[in-house]
């Protein structure tokens, strides 16, 4: 909790509630059908949690924005953005439940972490994706990777925004971390 605090010093009480309640949800839960590594659990609030948060450091949310986590598996980055951005609406989708081609919703930001390649993601979810501006940034994808990106962004032909993730958080293990942009106009 300590590197949240650290980082969005500004949370109110029930933010800060909430965020700390995840360990002990996540603990429970991973017990139950491992949502999270077992080998970094230990390490969730830095490798999961904040790393999620890297997306609002880039990108804040306004009321009403509508935000779609493709792959979000044990519910990241969307869990841990739906509490900093509690007025924007998120739906956290898994492809053990549904697949991203079978929906009809439009949403004005698509957020991930390192789901597959980006050509594929785009093909995904592009069509998703509504034009406007429903936050800091125009619409568009919000993406969570790391290493050398520049050819697999490339092939999208797509124009996209780097940001480093150590310009955010100063820990070792976000050192060849980014968060990939790309606007939908």
């Amino acid at each position: 909790m300590e590197l949240i605090d650290k980082y969005f010093p500004g949370l109110t009480e029930l933010q800060r509630q909430q965020f700390a309640a995840l360990y002990g949800l996540y603990a429970d839960w991973n017990a139950k059908i491992n949502v999270v590594s077992r080998k970094d659990f230990d390490q969730l609030y830095l490798r999961h949690v904040l790393h999620s948060l890297a997306i609002a450091k880039v990108c804040t949310f306004d009321a009403g924005a509508r935000i779609l986590d493709v792959g979000c598996g044990g519910g990241f980055p969307s869990v841990p953005l739906a509490i900093l951005f509690p007025e924007a609406h998120f739906t956290a989708l898994d492809p053990r439940c549904v697949r991203v081609e079978t929906l009809q919703e439009r949403y004005d930001y698509v957020v991930s972490r390192a789901v597959t390649a980006m050509p594929e993601f785009v093909r995904w979810i592009w069509a998703k994706i509504g034009k406007g501006q429903k936050g800091s940034l125009p619409n568009g994808i919000l993406y969570l990777k790391g290493g050398d990106l520049a050819e697999e962004l490339a092939q999208t032909g797509m124009r996209w925004y780097i940001y480093d993730i150590p310009r955010f958080f100063g820990e070792e293990f976000f050192e060849t971390k980014k968060v990939v942009y790309t606007p939908k106009i």
